[in-house]
């Protein structure tokens, strides 16, 4: 449907090229949604972090000895964090979706005059937004209980961000194409979860048998994993820079994979 602008030509768009107002108060919904239940959103992953944190000390921590020549709670700490950020930005993205398609209000967030651009910011403006700040209440966490603190602190937040926007992405993706909490759940359990644990997150891939290495080099959480690893204790099993290029194109695949999925109205329109 096609807009009136201010000088009341079709087409044109009342706020210039983009709809800055919708676009604010989209993002702005998503942020207040997570921060409604901070508790759940913010609170839980730290809480999550440290029981991880703790079982892997008491279970192989004093037997494990360095890794790569730091102890091994540094080393999994930074895994840990940009886990814990991978999973809650996918959350946040996919349930906002799925909850709308469910109850039936998803037409409330296409109806107004928002591009599939302006959409996908959006979407994502919350879950970099939930990602960056469990990060950063974990990231606190580690200075204060293992004295931990980035090398490198805006390397770090890149990788954060990176890291956020992903799976904020995938989340859309995978929100847009799931009819039913049934189908969300499945995504999660055989896709996200797998990825995220498999990335190096507990160990080196330096470890790992040679096929297996390979297969883990195509995993693209192994170089967020890797990348935060490097920003925060120095230590990484591949070149940071490359890691940063290969998250940096999966973000834009990911990303233009939701504009074209909003863009089309794919399981969105009838």
């Amino acid at each position: 449907m096609q807009q009136q602008g201010e000088s009341g030509q079709p087409g044109m768009r009342r706020f210039g090229w983009v709809n800055w107002l919708g676009l604010h108060t989209l993002a702005s919904r998503e942020v207040k949604r997570f921060a409604a239940v901070w508790t759940q959103t913010l609170l839980a992953p730290l809480v999550t972090a440290a029981l991880f944190l703790m079982i892997f000390n008491i279970a192989i921590g004093p037997r494990r000895g360095d890794v790569m020549g730091v102890p091994f709670l540094h080393f999994i700490a930074p895994g840990i964090l940009m886990m814990t950020v991978i999973q809650n930005a996918f959350a946040n993205t996919s349930s906002s979706i799925v909850i709308s398609k469910v109850q039936g209000n998803i037409v409330d967030t296409l109806m107004p005059p928002l591009s599939a651009s302006e959409l996908v910011l959006g979407y994502l403006a919350g879950g970099i937004a939930r990602g960056t700040v469990v990060a950063l209440t974990i990231g606190v966490g580690l200075a204060l209980g293992l004295g931990i603190v980035p090398q490198y602190p805006l390397l770090t937040l890149l990788f954060v961000v990176l890291g956020a926007a992903l799976m904020g992405a995938l989340g859309i993706v995978a929100g847009i194409y799931a009819e039913k909490f049934d189908q969300m759940a499945a995504i999660t359990n055989f896709i996200v979860t797998p990825l995220a644990f498999l990335s190096g997150t507990f160990y080196s891939v330096q470890s790992l048998p040679p096929g297996l290495m390979q297969v883990t080099h195509l995993n693209p959480i192994f170089y967020l994993i890797d990348g935060v690893r490097f920003a925060v204790i120095g230590v990484s099993d591949s070149p940071p820079m490359l890691g940063l290029g290969v998250v940096c194109a999966s973000v834009l695949a990911v990303t233009m994979l939701a504009w074209w999925m909003l863009k089309t109205g794919y399981r969105l329109k009838s």
